[in-house]
């Protein structure tokens, strides 16, 4: 399997996009599919015991049984566990902190990487995967003297799971790894996740809460690692860098009750995701990239850029494709939604189309 690796400059896409820019200041009311936090969330019980935690505003927060809740999620020693505020921020950490000389990103992905990345002063090398292997990972493509390198899994925007294999294929000492795997948890079984490894040397992965649990607002997440690189990236955050209240969704939505409700969502995803591949097949002027694994599905379609603008004029808001390195134009990204809503987009999509090609 072929793909194409490449030193490319920011400036050929706008790493800053992200999929809120589509529904913020639209000036109507817009159904969000470019934004891949989960529907109808947070749940009633998460945001009581959110509210619960305001009365501890007084005091500076304390992370430790949060830490120590999400170590025993993932049967890690706390010392492997760093929380942040978002993982977003897990990024900022990693470029500045862990001192990379050759940094890449394999792409399509997450652009914030290597956004982050560059902002610390890195030549940022990219490995851009090709829509025709279905952007699948071979690790030979990665270049041997890369002491950094950032993949996600599934990979937001492509949707695609890579095998666990490939991944571990990538680890070696004198390397960090990075792997993103702020999607997983709506990934039925976790299947192909490495958070837990403890073998594989130079490992980083991230987590984020935000996603499942629409906790975007309230910035949450983690970094699981040896304990030398979480000292390294702790010793860069700011002091108390997650707020009391993001602390005990934290330790709420690592317990084995939100696991089983995420675990139940997840499944739930998966079936409305094959409704809406399965009705977007219909449309021979799309084609649906890949077996798509994560909450969202990427669609090229010729004109994509006009047909993303007329969605719009329709009442629907999806991610364009083209700031992703590795994409064009013609690429979108959906956001599974419930059979209701996927009905009402295909209807949409029909009438996009038609005007398109009038």
């Amino acid at each position: 399997m072929a793909a194409t690796c490449a030193v490319a400059t920011a400036q050929a896409h706008d790493l800053r996009h992200h999929g809120d820019a589509e529904v913020i200041d639209a000036g109507t009311d817009l159904v969000d599919l470019a934004v891949n936090v989960r529907a109808d969330t947070p749940p009633q019980w998460l945001r009581q015991r959110i509210a619960a935690s305001l009365g501890d505003l007084a005091a500076y927060p304390d992370g430790r049984a949060a830490r120590a809740a999400v170590a025993r999620r993932h049967g890690l020693p706390v010392e492997r566990v760093l929380l942040t505020a978002g993982a977003a921020e897990a990024f900022v950490l990693i470029a500045r902190a862990l001192g990379a000389l050759r940094p890449v990103v394999v792409h399509p992905q997450f652009t914030e990487p290597e956004a982050a990345l560059r902002d610390a002063g890195h030549r940022v090398e990219r490995v851009v995967l090709r829509a025709a292997d279905g952007f699948r990972l071979d690790p030979a493509a990665v270049p041997e003297e890369a002491d950094l390198v950032v993949v996600g899994n599934p990979t937001n925007p492509t949707s695609v799971l890579h095998p666990a294999a490939a991944l571990a294929a990538l680890a070696r000492p004198g390397r960090i790894l990075v792997v993103d795997e702020a999607f997983m948890d709506a990934v039925p079984g976790e299947r192909e996740a490495l958070a837990g490894r403890m073998d594989l040397p130079g490992l980083v992965v991230l987590r984020s809460l935000t996603k499942t649990w629409g906790l975007a607002g309230l910035r949450i997440g983690y970094v699981l690692a040896e304990p030398e690189v979480i000292a390294k990236l702790a010793a860069a955050q700011p002091l108390w860098p997650v707020s009391t209240p993001a602390l005990v969704a934290a330790e709420a939505c690592v317990a084995p009750a939100a696991l089983a409700e995420a675990e139940e969502a997840a499944r739930r995803i998966a079936v409305d995701r094959a409704h809406l591949v399965a009705g977007l097949a219909e449309f021979d002027e799309v084609t649906v990239m890949g077996a798509a694994q994560g909450p969202f599905v990427l669609i090229r379609v010729a004109g994509g850029a006009e047909v993303r603008s007329r969605l719009r004029t329709l009442g629907f808001a999806v991610r364009r494709g083209d700031t992703f390195p590795g994409l064009d134009d013609s690429w979108l990204r959906l956001a599974v939604r419930d059979r209701a809503t996927t009905g009402r987009l295909l209807q949409a999509l029909d009438h996009a189309l038609t005007l398109t090609t009038r």
